[in-house]
């Protein structure tokens, strides 16, 4: 399991981490995303980390999320295994946008 981050925590912190949304690009133009983070979906992701495309993030903390917390968490787990330093937001992008008053 992968380290967790509060996203009221995460508010005042947002600029010490390398965002990364890992839902599809569908997901992100319908509801909006983090301002300053990257969209990679999680299987690409996956295949980045491996492959060592990522390699130039290597020494940031990443902090990675989706809508609810489940891929956010899967993609994080799967950076750590790859030498990564990672967390993910607890709750996804839906506590995040609740964290900052941005209710759907």
């Amino acid at each position: 399991m992968a380290d967790k981050i509060a996203a009221k925590d995460l508010v005042a912190k947002k600029d010490d981490f390398v965002l990364i949304d890992v839902r599809e690009a569908d997901e992100v133009a319908e509801e909006g995303k983090i301002d300053g983070a990257t969209n990679i979906p999680l299987g690409q992701l996956i295949r980045k980390a491996r492959q060592g495309a990522l390699n130039d993030l290597k020494g940031k903390t990443i902090c990675t999320y989706c809508n609810g917390g489940y891929r956010g968490n899967i993609g994080a787990d799967e950076l750590g295994k790859a030498g990564f330093n990672s967390i993910t937001i607890e709750g996804g992008y839906a506590a995040w946008k609740e964290a900052n008053g941005k209710k759907k």
